[in-house]
């Protein structure tokens, strides 16, 4: 493989994986934007997403079917989950509820080993093993399917913000939840959907990377850790810097991989974490997206 081929297919994975890290980075966004909280349970709506998937597939649920019934089991948890855990707890201060977050992330990997087990799982392909021819270089379907399925997920989301009712009364919320309740607008409520929202998101995240690294109870800890490290360094309230950050670091941690070692790539995307929260506290592209007042 010459070098061109070589760049291009480290590209397209770095895509892949950053479109992966950007739904689940996106949960966070919209999570931590309405209710203050960071959810470091985040990640294991994917595992959850993932191992549901499966199991409605091996059942010989139809495809389609099976992808819909998992995302919805995974908003409908992700709901319960905040009014049994979030919403008796809104008065807590941010650490009790970071906290109650990162409890919530072991009772789910504990139901998951209780109901599949230790051992790590695979999902067929959406459509076979095919491959393309790309620039020269050779392209999983799958990772067509990954790149497009998020960039889908994320227009539908930008639409549903900024031409939905609902989603500007979300948007209302996360600019000024104060001025959002004088005009009638239940914050709490907003919380509620920002959570199963980001479930949702979560679960999609998990079923799209199945087929490309397998799905086992543990495969949230490390999509959480780095959709939380695109989340701060886009900057935590802003979801296109944050979609951005999940894309550098996607593709940053593939060109790592290829050029040197696998080893290198977590140490890579944990070192640009503190570089940005020593010098750009407020994510890299703060500056650029702010807003006039």
């Amino acid at each position: 493989m010459d070098i061109w081929n070589q760049f291009v297919q480290l590209f397209f994975s770095g895509l892949t994986v950053g479109s992966i890290y950007a739904l689940v980075a996106l949960g966070f966004v919209i999570t931590y934007s309405i209710t203050g909280i960071l959810n470091l349970s985040q990640g294991d709506f994917a595992m959850l997403g993932a191992l549901i998937c499966i199991s409605f597939v091996n059942s010989g649920f139809p495809f389609v079917i099976a992808i819909l019934l998992s995302v919805v089991l995974v908003m409908i948890i992700g709901g319960l989950f905040e009014r049994s855990a979030i919403h008796p707890a809104r008065y807590s201060s941010t650490a009790t509820l970071i906290i109650i977050t990162i409890g919530a992330a072991f009772v789910f990997r504990g139901i998951a080993i209780f109901v599949w087990g230790t051992q790590p799982y695979a999902l067929r392909p959406f459509t076979g093993n095919d491959s393309l021819q790309i620039f020269g270089a050779v392209i999983q379907t799958q990772n067509i399917w990954a790149i497009g399925i998020s960039l889908v997920s994320l227009a539908v989301l930008y639409f549903f913000f900024n031409k939905t009712y609902m989603g500007k009364a979300v948007t209302a919320c996360v600019v000024n939840p104060f001025a959002a309740r004088l005009m009638g607008i239940q914050p709490l409520k907003m919380s509620f959907g920002a959570i199963v929202i980001s479930a949702g998101l979560g679960a999609l995240a998990g079923i799209i990377i199945a087929p490309i690294s397998g799905a086992s109870y543990d495969m949230g800890v490390m999509i959480g850790l780095k959709a939380f490290i695109a989340a701060v360094i886009g900057g935590l309230t802003n979801a296109p810097a944050a979609i951005a950050g999940a894309f550098i670091i996607g593709i940053l941690e593939a060109f790592t991989e290829g050029y040197f070692s696998s080893g290198y790539k977590d140490a890579i995307s944990f070192g640009l974490l503190l570089l940005v929260l020593f010098f750009m506290p407020n994510g890299i592209f703060a500056k650029a997206s702010g807003k006039r007042v």
